[in-house]
């Protein structure tokens, strides 16, 4: 048995959820200036060079041992960080680059529930009807914040195809994040790490490739000197430092804990763009409503459902308790 938290230690698990999801919900209106001057591709280039120069630090003092494992797994690693990284962020930058920030971060605070319905469609397992019914509400409160629903025609137009081009990238986040459970003999920093570096050729590639095709334009000189901040506020604390944080509050916390987080994402956008002076429209916050509501379900029924395996071995101790007593 795990010894219970002390308050300490339960408030740094706290803190570093907050950090993570509020460094998230930030990034979308960073990104969204970048966008300007640097072109998805390339942005994603960047952005995870950076992290990788960051996660190579964190391995260094392990020694070989880190190194050997890649060189093991090289490919599969390479493929679920092409997939986490390169399509994920490409197609989620596209995405936002046709719609506006906070409903890019609505769409991906239902990342939690589609992994549940892709788990059932590849693995058999079938979702409760709670998180059945959670995940209905928060697709239509994402279909309600792009304005296909009660939204004017203008409107929906604007934000619908980037909407849907980030929930479709969204996919291959929740693969990449699968994966984790194929490499038993990494840990959470050696996975986040060793799958940057081993997918860091193939974004490379796929950045030159599209330059060469007329796909994108390699950013210039002058793009990068006004960009510049937000990159290096990308690249470390959203794509790096959120990241370990929020591994770091799961393990203090537990996962479910930590899914219950990802509402602040959409919360803490909402209000960063507040601050800036964008006002929501009653779509938007109607639409955030449901989506926050629907995480809020999703978590209270993985609550239920961690805590229903404890009773009976809880059960089962007193009964023991109560014999030995007797005896």
């Amino acid at each position: 048995m795990s010894l219970p938290l002390s308050p300490r230690q339960r408030l740094l698990g706290i803190a570093a959820l907050l950090l993570a999801t509020s460094s998230w919900g930030g990034m979308f209106l960073v990104s969204k200036g970048v966008l300007h001057h640097v072109e998805p591709v390339w942005f994603t280039l960047i952005r995870y060079s950076m992290s990788a120069l960051l996660f190579v630090l964190l391995i260094l003092p392990r020694g070989m041992a880190p190194w050997r494992k890649l060189r093991l797994h090289a490919g599969p690693l390479a493929l679920r960080g092409f997939a986490g990284f390169g399509v994920f962020s490409v197609m989620l930058l596209v995405g936002l680059a046709h719609s506006v920030p906070s409903h890019g971060a609505v769409i991906v605070a239902t990342t939690p529930m589609t992994t549940q319905l892709l788990r059932w469609a590849l693995d058999g397992v079938r979702p409760s009807r709670t998180t059945l019914l959670a995940s209905a509400l928060a697709l239509l409160g994402v279909a309600i914040v792009s304005g296909l629903l009660f939204g004017d025609a203008a409107a929906g137009a604007s934000t619908l195809f980037g909407d849907a081009v980030a929930f479709v990238g969204t996919l291959g986040w929740v693969w990449y994040t699968r994966g984790a459970a194929r490499f038993p003999g990494l840990d959470v920093i050696e996975y986040s790490a060793l799958t940057v570096l081993a997918a860091w050729p193939l974004l490379l590639v796929a950045a030159v490739g599209a330059s060469v095709l007329g796909l994108s334009q390699m950013p210039s000189v002058e793009g990068l000197s006004l960009s510049w901040e937000a990159l290096l506020y990308v690249g470390l604390v959203s794509s790096a430092i959120a990241v370990l944080a929020f591994n770091f509050g799961v393990s203090k916390l537990g996962a479910v804990t930590g899914t219950a987080f990802f509402n602040f994402v959409p919360v803490s956008a909402l209000l960063m763009s507040m601050a800036m002076g964008k006002m929501p429209t009653a779509n938007e916050a109607v639409g955030m409503a449901m989506v926050i509501g629907a995480l809020l379900l999703h978590t209270a029924a993985g609550r239920k459902a961690s805590a229903a395996p404890a009773a009976p071995i809880a059960a089962t101790l007193q009964n023991r308790g109560t014999c030995a007593a007797t005896s």
